[in-house]
């Protein structure tokens, strides 16, 4: 398993497209940028301290809504790989601004267009405002953020993001008050630090899974509000897209291997154990290195024979966890600790360190928590989120890179 899908056959005869056998010609895709469909993308939006504002030569625009906003700090430059190269390299302009970059490109066909949506964020600043929440979604509600988007025949993509308010609206007919354009949030959309976002083609079976490790993570969304939800396609789709939006009971973590080969993890909010070992014990026990919006309560790095008592007898023996605190881009120190600042890093991404695969991994989580004592469910370790892990050498090898420099401690100083 190496991660990769088959490229897609794009054939431009004027203006028809034309896909490749079994994919529909009208299914969203992600998209480096319009017109440019990938089986995969990932970006990650640096920190405004190392790199402030946009590309050279760019003009921040609020293209999806929204006002710009004048924050004490910003940084939208960004790297992004796919699955044509994927090897990291700079992007151009302001992430997320323009159907010129594969944020933009990739959110546009589906804000200005008639595609079936759904979009959670436990962080939607009580626009739109989600039951039971007041006005975030704090414990038990999952720790997730993102949207879907598919076709009458359930075929589309997913999109993972670590931003706080974006995105909030999944179509222009139902405009958000708050903004809807990554910089052009009046609130806080964290735009100064450092925010990863990983967009992935599925199948209609993908999305039943996706929609599935949902559910079980207990992401907060609401079917029923046009903002952030149209529900279509298939009966078995629209059904579990219904079932959303409330809090789940299980005490399971979810593992389904998607049709591209990438690992699909859902962590319930009710199984209290540190994320990112929860994910290297589903990773047949390799050891990881991981950079998140790592504070207060921290969880140490851990080497493999570290004793965890927050755990489950459902899992298997995790690997050594390695926590970034600094990583590297273009010869510039990044921060990849959490807290406030414009040095600091929202963004739950990692690499596998051991074993045959060569996995780079997305999440929703960061890693606080416990490892062991009388609170278990504290912080992450009490709430639900998902991972996708992809066995592919070149982006591993090179988001290693990224996060390469100074590690957290395995114990507090």
């Amino acid at each position: 398993m190496n991660g990769r899908l088959p490229k897609l056959l794009v054939l431009a005869i004027g203006s028809v497209i034309l896909a490749p056998a079994g994919w529909a010609a009208d299914a969203p895709a992600p998209l480096l940028k319009a017109g440019h469909p990938v089986d995969w993308w990932f970006v990650f939006k640096l920190n405004a301290k190392s790199f402030p504002g946009c590309g050279a030569g760019a003009t921040r625009q609020c293209t999806f809504g929204g006002t710009v906003q004048d924050y004490q700090a910003f940084g939208q430059q960004f790297v992004y790989a796919s699955s044509e190269n994927g090897k990291l390299q700079q992007g151009g302009g302001c992430a997320g601004e323009t159907a010129v970059d594969p944020l933009g490109a990739t959110f546009d066909q589906v804000y200005n267009g008639g595609y079936n949506y759904l979009l959670w964020n436990d962080q939607f600043y009580g626009d739109p405002k989600i039951k039971g929440c007041s006005p975030n979604c704090d414990s038990p509600w999952g720790h997730s953020k993102g949207m879907l988007a598919w076709n009458d025949a359930g075929e589309g993509f997913v999109l993972q993001v670590s931003t706080p308010s974006w995105p909030a609206s999944g179509n222009k007919k139902s405009p958000r008050k708050l903004g809807n354009t990554l910089g052009c949030v009046s609130g806080d959309n964290d735009v100064e630090v450092s925010q990863h976002f990983f967009a992935l083609k599925l199948t209609k079976d993908d999305l039943v899974k996706v929609l599935g490790g949902l559910q079980n993570a207990s992401v907060a969304t609401d079917p029923k509000n046009v903002q952030i939800a149209k529900n279509g396609g298939p009966a078995d789709v629209q059904a579990l897209v219904k079932s959303l939006g409330v809090l789940s009971k299980a005490k399971t973590a979810l593992r389904e291997e998607l049709s591209s080969g990438v690992e699909l993890i859902s962590k319930p909010s009710a199984l209290n154990v540190p994320p990112w070992q929860m994910v290297s014990s589903f990773l047949k026990g390799v050891s990881l290195r991981a950079a998140t919006w790592w504070a207060v309560p921290q969880i140490y790095s851990t080497a493999a024979d570290t004793k965890i008592a927050c755990w489950s007898n459902t899992l298997g023996k995790p690997g050594a966890v390695e926590i970034a605190t600094t990583g590297q881009w273009a010869g510039q120190s990044i921060g990849l600790t959490g807290g406030l600042g414009a040095d600091f890093n929202h963004a739950k991404i990692g690499v596998s360190t051991s074993g045959t695969e060569h996995y780079a991994i997305f999440g929703d989580m960061n890693q606080q928590g416990a490892l062991s004592g009388a609170d278990c469910a504290s912080s992450q370790n009490g709430r639900g989120g998902l991972f996708y892990a992809i066995d592919n050498q070149e982006l591993s090898d090179s988001l290693a890179s990224l996060i390469k420099g100074d590690s957290a401690p395995t114990k507090a100083p």
